[in-house]
């Protein structure tokens, strides 16, 4: 019969990807193994089930930056996933690495993100026996939760990706992905939710652009003074940078890189930590708590709302793989429906 199509692509993408692009016939394989598809190479795969997820779907109505947003035209977690999906694969594009393993990195590496944001994740962490961070929980997503059974290489990009706080890009090459299409998904993060971010928090009247020309024009001298020209000004040097040194792994300018930081600096200080945006999370940081506290102590409730999808033995871990995973509204809705009175129907 000749090759199979999937083998083809195969060769493919031999043939036309850099030295150091990742090829789905060399993957160092999935946690079973199983009979690859005919038609798609083991990225492409992967890809395709993270969309095909519940935890991708749930995306949809988990907060970015502000919570339960009333236009239509605010970021939600999703929309942050797919600007980040994008941008990395232009850069992939550019460098001549897997599209396709860029693209499923950057599709499964918020999925284990928490209802309302870094404030959810903050508060979990707080009570959660041995702490909670979204990256290892979304490895445990597609891992146990979902089981995707997923590559080698897109687990080792999801569970890498987070910055922690600390640098972009970081010299010790033990916090970077192994891959570097999961280094250009780790910066194409931060490129993405520092511009987007910042476009929403002037939407929302947050900041306005007087108060950014004036507070951090240096920021804007360099990257540029509109969303679109920021996002051009980050890619166009990661690309230059990164083909300049050989595309051994992914580089920025000090310039850029600097500039970057100090706009996250400057989002912690006049958006992420203002009384009008802070305030909410502390709200929906007291729902999550309360949450956790109530089937912790009434463990039959919780089983009864789960019914079998959540059984690791471990009481505990049940109920934050299920926090988690809720989306902001299925929170306050049950919220609600344990804490507060519910009103009689007369008919």
């Amino acid at each position: 019969m000749g090759l199979k199509i999937r083998q083809q692509l195969e060769e493919i993408e031999k043939n036309i990807l850099a030295p150091n692009a990742a090829l789905s016939s060399e993957s160092r394989g999935r946690l079973k193994n199983e009979k690859e598809c005919d038609l798609r190479p083991a990225f492409q795969h992967d890809r395709d089930r993270i969309i095909h997820s519940k935890a991708f779907r749930r995306l949809k109505h988990k907060t970015q930056v502000f919570l339960s947003p009333g236009g239509d035209h605010y970021r939600t977690r999703m929309t942050h996933t797919l600007e980040v999906a994008q941008v990395a694969r232009t850069m992939a594009k550019s460098l001549q690495l897997n599209e396709d393993l860029t693209e499923a990195i950057a599709l499964g590496h918020d999925l284990g993100h928490t209802p309302f944001g870094h404030a959810g994740e903050d508060v979990l962490n707080s009570i959660v026996p041995g702490g909670f961070r979204h990256p290892e929980q979304s490895l445990r997503v597609v891992n146990e939760l979902e089981k995707l059974n997923l590559t080698y290489e897109v687990r080792d990009g999801i569970v890498k990706h987070s910055k922690r706080g600390g640098p972009i890009l970081p010299d010790d090459p033990s916090l970077l992905p192994e891959t570097m299409e999961g280094q250009l998904v780790r910066i194409a993060d931060s490129i993405a939710y520092l511009n987007h971010d910042l476009d929403d928090a002037v939407r929302a009247k947050v900041i306005t652009q007087k108060e950014i020309r004036e507070d951090a024009g240096d920021i804007m001298e360099v990257l540029g003074t509109s969303h679109s020209r920021r996002i051009g000004r980050l890619v166009g040097d990661i690309i230059q940078k990164t083909a300049e040194a050989g595309a051994e792994r992914i580089r920025a300018s000090t310039e850029v890189l600097e500039a970057a930081m100090k706009l996250r600096r400057f989002l912690d200080a006049r958006v992420y930590n203002v009384t009008a945006v802070h305030d909410d999370f502390n709200k929906a940081s007291k729902i999550i708590t309360e949450l956790y506290g109530f089937y912790l102590e009434n463990p039959d409730s919780f089983y009864q709302e789960t019914g079998k999808n959540f059984t690791s033995g471990d009481l505990n871990q049940d109920v934050c793989d299920f926090i988690s995973g809720m989306t902001d509204r299925y929170a306050f809705k049950l919220y609600e429906t344990i804490f507060l009175p519910q009103p009689w129907l007369i008919f």
